[in-house]
């Protein structure tokens, strides 16, 4: 199958099927979407980074093509998923790119495989702190199921798109993710597809927001190069996270994209591949030691500050 020129394959893992576009050559970058998004979130960026990069952007289990059984939605579990898919693929290392819940499960990535990651890149990534977006909060509560099911009968459905991209195209900064939302929406038309992100939600939100954090764990990033990107005009996880990530994590680089909301990828595609190429063409792929890891755990981790850059200054 074929999708704006790249094709999507499929690898049965586990016994559930998987879909993914594995593309370019070079040093492998792994291209994680976020909630209710599949592959296709990364298509304006994929050429650009083929051209010097292997790029492997796969539907998470419970998106897009892939499977949507009742099965493990955690963090660990998706982590565990793309180490598979992974090694299926004959790819021993990689550069592990994470937007929003996408992010959550690079940072697992990097966390449960430190041997298999050369870099870490967070793009309006969860887990930075309890925010998020009363829509995101609103699936973990009782009720949405049924309540998602009446919304997405084909006439609700429909009318209910036209009219959020209606608005997204308004020039309100407020408004400009609605088109994204437009089409994670129009997944929710299926059953399984609910169920699955009712159970990746449930797993990392609640009515309060988000109860998962990698503030516990991110001095071990000590030892791999880092990067935060943003979006200024984020709506669905406040741009201030990226701070947090400065208070959290060590040596790594904040940057912060003017006019971008929720998806800078989408938003500003050139420039954020050009980020993702100074990231890779600047930085030393981390080179894993079980004895500083240990080292690392030993100490808990007392160490300096990261160094915040904003795009439009730098």
């Amino acid at each position: 199958m074929t999708t704006s020129g790249y094709d999507v394959e499929f690898v049965t893992i586990h016994g559930h099927r998987r879909a993914y576009v594995k593309t370019g050559s070079g040093p492998a970058v792994l291209l994680l979407h976020g909630l209710g998004c599949d592959h296709t979130t990364w298509e304006p960026v994929i050429g650009a980074l083929a051209r010097r990069y292997t790029v492997i952007a796969p539907d998470l289990l419970g998106h897009g093509q892939s499977d949507k059984p009742r099965a493990d939605y955690t963090l660990g579990g998706y982590a565990n998923g793309m180490r598979d898919l992974l090694t299926v693929l004959g790819i021993d290392k990689v550069t592990v790119i994470g937007h929003s819940f996408g992010g959550g499960v690079a940072m697992q990535f990097a966390y449960q495989f430190p041997e298999r990651t050369e870099r870490l890149m967070l793009v309006a990534s969860g887990g930075l702190g309890p925010e998020v977006s009363p829509g995101i909060r609103a699936i973990s509560t009782p009720g949405f199921h049924q309540v998602m099911g009446v919304l997405t009968l084909p006439g609700v459905r429909h009318l209910g798109m036209a009219g959020l991209r209606t608005v997204a195209r308004g020039p309100w900064k407020l408004t400009r993710d609605l088109d994204e939302v437009a089409d994670i929406y129009d997944t929710f038309k299926d059953p399984q597809a609910r169920h699955a992100i009712r159970h990746v939600v449930r797993a990392v939100v609640d009515w309060r927001g988000q109860i998962v954090t990698m503030a516990d764990r991110a001095y071990l990033t000590e030892a791999m190069p880092m990067w935060v990107v943003w979006g200024r005009d984020d709506r669905v996880i406040p741009v201030r996270h990226a701070n947090h990530a400065a208070a959290l994590a060590p040596n790594a680089r904040v940057e912060v994209i003017p006019d971008a909301g929720h998806f800078p990828h989408k938003d500003h595609p050139h420039r954020f591949a050009r980020i993702v190429q100074d990231f890779i063409r600047t930085t030393e792929p981390a080179t894993y030691s079980r004895a500083r890891f240990r080292a690392l755990l030993r100490s808990g981790g007392n160490t300096p500050r990261l160094r915040s850059v904003s795009s439009d200054t730098a």
